[in-house]
């Protein structure tokens, strides 16, 4: 699960002037060259102000920001949101994705660090909250959701059989068929994925689903579209917001209703405060509930958790804290 990151979009700007000589008089022309002469002066005098400008200074306008976020929410960071946060604000963006409870526990070990993290469930922002569990997480937003489905191989026996409208939980106790799902102890769709399976097996008193879950394979959140694309796995647990940038054709996990409820949080002692700040607000400006939706996930208002006097004055109406 590398962590990927984006260009630098430093950018920068000179100007070059040319002057023409048409005939002009001595005078004239001895005014030019002096005038150019004093602006030459204080551009070298601008330059020299700008190179001993603090390192902290410069830093803070084009320095780095790094997330953690939920491996289901890799291709939307990376491909999308990420990019636009770089192009609009001029902060270098870099992330890393895995399992939600995987990473907290990353670090709560010191084995990752970040500014931001970005979870499938607020059970991983309560992992870091206390002395206890290193004081990481004072509070948490929860702002966007995607439904749980199980995505398919058209290409495939069973993917067809989906395709024709057959019920997913008569072709998940099919023989022979491969599914896959993640461990429910390091992310939480697997254990979302759990809870369906068994609640669905009761309200439809199908024992066969019941027993037919400890059959499918269990993988790392990152590599299931992997394994699917590349005909590892005939279907496979997902939240929408993979599924639809992956163009993974799903069913619904009709009769039950399970979904990914993503929260966002500043980790304390962030190394790039102010650029961690702008993260959080672009995150959950209006104008990002477009690109949302169009990767499949349900902008909803920002509902609050935790220490509100923890929270950034400028980012306390933002996330919801008052």
């Amino acid at each position: 699960m590398p962590m990927k990151g984006t260009p630098d979009m430093k950018r920068s700007a000179a100007s070059r002037h040319r002057a023409v000589l048409t005939g002009r008089s001595w005078l004239t022309w001895t005014a030019i060259a002096a005038t150019a002469v004093i602006a030459i002066a204080g551009s070298l005098l601008a330059v020299g102000s700008s190179a001993a400008a603090p390192p902290a200074a410069r830093a803070a306008a084009t320095g780095k920001v790094t997330a953690i976020f939920a491996g289901s929410l890799v291709d939307i960071m990376e491909k999308a949101l990420g990019p636009e946060f770089t192009t609009s604000t001029g902060y270098q963006f870099e992330g890393f994705g895995g399992g939600s409870n995987e990473d907290a526990a990353a670090i709560k070990g010191k084995v990752r660090q970040a500014d931001v993290f970005l979870s499938a469930s607020s059970s991983a922002d309560k992992e870091l909250e206390g002395a206890a569990n290193g004081s990481w997480v004072s509070w948490y937003s929860t702002f966007t959701s995607s439904n749980l489905v199980l995505g398919y191989d058209p290409k495939t026996k069973f993917g067809k059989q989906l395709a024709a409208g057959k019920p997913w939980y008569k072709v998940l106790t099919e023989p022979g068929i491969l599914v896959g799902r993640t461990e429910p102890k390091a992310d939480p769709k697997g254990k979302l994925t759990v809870e369906a399976v068994d609640a669905a097996a009761k309200k439809l008193h199908d024992p066969a689903l019941a027993r037919a879950l400890n059959r499918f394979g269990i993988f790392e959140e990152t590599s299931m579209l992997a394994r699917l694309q590349a005909g590892q796995i005939d279907a496979g647990f997902f939240y929408v917001v993979e599924a639809k940038t992956a163009h993974v054709p799903t069913v619904p996990l009709t009769p039950v209703y399970k979904y990914a409820d993503y929260t966002v949080t500043l980790l304390n002692n962030a190394e790039n405060q102010e650029g961690s700040e702008a993260l959080v607000s672009f995150l959950l400006s209006s104008k990002r509930k477009a690109v949302e939706k169009q990767y499949g996930l349900v902008p909803i208002k920002p509902e609050f958790s935790g220490d509100a006097a923890a929270v950034p004055s400028g980012l306390r109406s933002i996330v919801g804290a008052g």
